[in-house]
């Protein structure tokens, strides 16, 4: 694993000397942001030594270095997840890399059902915290001190200096925002409405297939997390309907523009 990670990293500074202190995964809903990145290097992920390829289409597989409001980022666009049937370190790869390009926080989005009833397809929620039903961990096995911890403290997993920095600049920029946490699920079938009571009595306010690995690492590896989830659909129990891609990939898209404005004005004002 070590080697694995030493390689991908040894490749990307090769191909570009940049230290950034912000990383993105450009999960659904945030894809836009990749145009607004004043580009110094972009690296498909098919060049960099031992990175898997994403094989769902609205990701594209592209590391991209540059700037956000003067502020250096690497963006991943395209992440990989369990259901595609990659294992839980190639899932975060990329999270590793940035613990060793420099990252010190890091920025998540994803597509989610809305589980709380409050909630409507095209609400932005901060996610204050995860509950993880994936039914495996991205730390299982691993003894290597250099990673981090073998038992690391999940306490202020997603940063709450960072969620209220986000509050605020959403109040600024009168964009409506929920709180909320996200329980993550192995997919890719969609949840029945049982499922769907089952997690809401859980605690979740949102569903979905990703972003809960990626957090547990960038933890274990000491660097600070916030996260966003679009609510794209809605799983309530008692008046469930068919699940329409077109119609989730609408809303995501609908959304993206808001979400953008936000992560752009939320960079600008972190320390880094």
């Amino acid at each position: 694993m070590k080697e694995k990670i030493k390689k991908a990293v040894e490749f990307i500074k090769e191909e570009c000397d940049f230290k950034p202190k912000i990383g993105i995964i450009l999960g659904t809903g945030l894809g836009r942001l990749a145009e607004e990145i004043e580009v110094e290097k972009v690296i498909p992920y098919s060049k960099i030594p031992n990175f898997p390829m994403p094989t769902v289409v609205t990701h594209e597989g592209k590391l991209i270095f540059g700037y956000v409001n003067k502020k250096k980022v690497c963006a991943f666009q395209g992440r990989f997840h369990y259901y595609e049937g990659y294992s839980m370190f190639e899932i975060t790869l990329p999270v590793r890399v940035m613990k060793e390009l420099g990252v010190e926080i890091l920025i998540v989005s994803n597509a989610s059902g809305g589980l709380n009833p409050l909630f409507s397809p095209g609400d932005i929620m901060i996610i204050t915290d995860h509950i993880n039903f994936l039914c495996d961990n991205p730390l299982r096995g691993l003894i290597d001190p250099d990673f981090g911890p073998r038992f690391p403290d999940m306490y202020n997993c997603y940063d709450k200096n960072l969620i209220k920095l986000a509050e605020e600049v959403a109040l600024d920029l009168k964009i409506s925002v929920k709180k909320g946490v996200y329980i993550a699920v192995m997919g890719p079938n969609l949840e029945t409405a049982a499922e769907y009571r089952a997690f809401r009595i859980l605690g979740a306010d949102a569903v979905g297939m990703s972003t809960v690995p990626e957090v547990i690492v960038a933890r274990q590896a000491g660097i600070k997390v916030i996260g966003f989830s679009v609510i794209t659909d809605m799983g309530l129990p008692d008046a469930l309907k068919p699940v329409n891609l077109v119609e989730i990939l609408k809303v995501a898209k609908e959304t993206e523009p808001k979400l953008t404005m936000l992560i752009k004005e939320l960079i600008k004002r972190l320390n880094v």
